[in-house]
């Protein structure tokens, strides 16, 4: 079972909001996703001693392990 990333939460929140009509594009969802992921890779190699590794291919696999596969 993986977590959910703070857009994935906010859009679930949103769009079972019986008393809210609106829903979040799914444009603008992708976008947010896309967005995400690109500062969790920031925080990842901030934080991470990638000293001979491969550091593209480990943080593929972290977010995927932590969070599912990417929707961007």
């Amino acid at each position: 079972m993986s977590k959910k990333t703070a857009v994935e939460w906010l859009v679930e929140q949103v769009n079972s909001d019986c008393l809210n009509s609106s829903f979040i594009r799914p444009d603008l969802i992708k976008q947010a996703k896309a967005i995400e992921k690109v500062n969790s890779e920031i925080s990842f190699f901030a934080g991470y001693n990638y000293e001979g590794g491969h550091p593209i291919d480990e943080h593929e696999e972290y977010y995927t392990q932590t969070y599912g596969k990417s929707n961007s």
